[in-house]
């Protein structure tokens, strides 16, 4: 009996099992009862403007009339017309969209994790004013991003702006460049603001995993005589992945999704346009809300497909047993 009671393997008897069959029932009708109001609201304010941009993306609805359209089908998506395929898959346009925010996303996320890691760990380590720092490195992050952008548009102008004068000024150029009216530099200059402003949000987010850290395990590898180099990728880094992996969506997500930035430093230039941009151009500038919904649907598809596969790539297992 001993020995069973020490295995966990003790019967359960039967009317135990009811009550606790019982009991997590009543336990699960109460979290339903709590979270049916904000399933209720997300649904309003999420679901519904969603389902009804997926459904005008089969439209031929027009700004100037929202009242009167018909159903055409995936005509605004992909279409043959004597001959000749026409449609948002076969646009140019879209396509370089596409290229412009995967290629953003990728270099800014990847550019604001190694950095994020590394004021993490610099935050996470005990030195004087250490919480004032915490403090100060969150300003970029809580400043709106589209006074970011002016404020970024204005510093990298080509005559008013002090990034160029520095650059005179240590001799790195030779005259003043363009930064965002060039298509050569002006997604790097997006990059870099973006890097700036939200680096500190990836810091953060890595800053709270590292402070739920075991010490103990750090201290038995400082007797053993373990590099902090090795620590770090041996112990530290597998320790922190599935909040890395939290952080990491999390921006991808927000870059995937990127217009205001983009729109402010580079005038709507078709060389560096992102999806939102494109999908805004066409929803107000041309007043296309068929196509334009056809637009958001596909972004908000590539996001998802992007996520899953994110997931699906860091093995991260939500709401599973850990066993």
């Amino acid at each position: 009996m001993t020995s069973a009671v020490a295995q966990g393997n003790v019967p359960v008897p039967q009317q135990a099992r009811g009550r606790r069959s019982s009991l997590t029932r009543s336990r699960l009708r109460s979290a339903w009862l709590f979270i049916a109001p904000s399933l209720i609201i997300l649904a309003l304010i999420a679901g519904w403007p969603l389902a009804r941009t997926i459904w005008f993306s089969f439209t031929d609805a027009d700004l100037n009339n929202l009242s009167d359209y018909e159903f055409i089908g995936f005509e605004n998506y992909l279409a043959n017309y004597d001959g000749e395929w026409l449609g948002l898959l076969t646009d140019p346009d879209w396509w370089q969209s596409v290229w412009n925010t995967v290629w953003f996303t990728l270099v800014s996320v990847s550019i604001e994790t190694v950095l994020g890691i590394i004021v993490a760990l610099i935050l996470n380590a005990a030195f004087p004013g250490r919480g004032i720092m915490r403090a100060i490195i969150l300003i970029p992050w809580a400043i709106p991003t589209i006074v970011s952008a002016k404020m970024w548009n204005w510093m990298l102008h080509d005559q008013f702006g002090v990034i160029n004068d520095m650059l005179l000024r240590v001799g790195l150029i030779a005259a003043p460049m363009t930064w965002t009216a060039n298509a050569d530099t002006a997604l790097w200059a997006a990059v870099a603001v973006d890097v700036w402003k939200h680096t500190s949000f990836m810091a953060l987010l890595i800053l709270a995993a590292l402070q739920m850290l075991p010490q103990d395990i750090y201290e038995a590898a400082k007797v053993d005589g373990v590099s902090p180099i090795r620590v770090f990728f041996r112990i530290t880094l597998p320790l922190i992945k599935p909040a890395l992996l939290v952080a990491v969506i999390f921006r991808s997500l927000d870059a995937l999704r990127v217009f205001d930035l983009i729109y402010v430093l580079t005038s709507n230039s078709r060389d560096t346009a992102s999806m939102s941009i494109y999908a805004r151009q066409q929803l107000v500038d041309f007043q296309e809300v068929g196509l334009g919904s056809a637009a958001s649907t596909l972004i908000f598809l590539i996001i998802a497909l992007i996520v899953v596969i994110t997931l699906a790539a860091g093995r991260m297992r939500l709401g599973e047993d850990p066993r």
